[in-house]
């Protein structure tokens, strides 16, 4: 889906690998957008993982699993990435804290915000895995 030999493609993919943060869009159950900010790994193909916490996001995931996830781009209206996919409750991930990619990319920021790998696992319980299936942007 992204093609990395394309100068878009190659900006994609960076932004999925390096992004600290993207923001996730769910849809609630009447049909308001809600953008949320979130911590993700992507899986170098076509799939993005992230920890939820239990609520909204998980509740607006169930009843309507389309989301978008978008970056914030150069703050000048360029470098504009919208990634669209499906998004499931993924019960064959590893806890937050068992998550070695996920830890990888994240200690330093949840140490940041006081917490430890544990702590935050038992507060981001819920891994959502998006499959990517569109990209868009400029």
């Amino acid at each position: 889906m992204i093609d990395e030999s394309t100068e878009f493609g190659a900006r994609v993919a960076r932004h999925l690998r390096d992004e600290i943060v993207a923001w996730m869009t769910t849809v609630t159950p009447v049909g308001s957008p809600l953008p949320m900010p979130v911590w993700f790994i992507w899986d170098g193909a076509g799939s993005v993982l992230m920890y939820s916490q239990p609520g909204a996001r998980v509740r607006n995931v169930e009843a309507n699993p389309r989301v978008t996830l978008n970056f914030s781009g150069d703050g000048r209206g360029g470098d504009i990435v919208v990634l669209s996919g499906t998004a499931t409750i993924d019960h064959e991930a590893p806890p937050v804290d068992r998550a070695s990619e996920y830890r990888a990319k994240y200690d330093d920021q949840i140490a940041r915000i006081g917490m430890t790998p544990e702590t935050f696992a038992g507060r981001y319980s819920v891994p959502v895995r998006i499959e990517l299936g569109r990209v868009r942007g400029h």
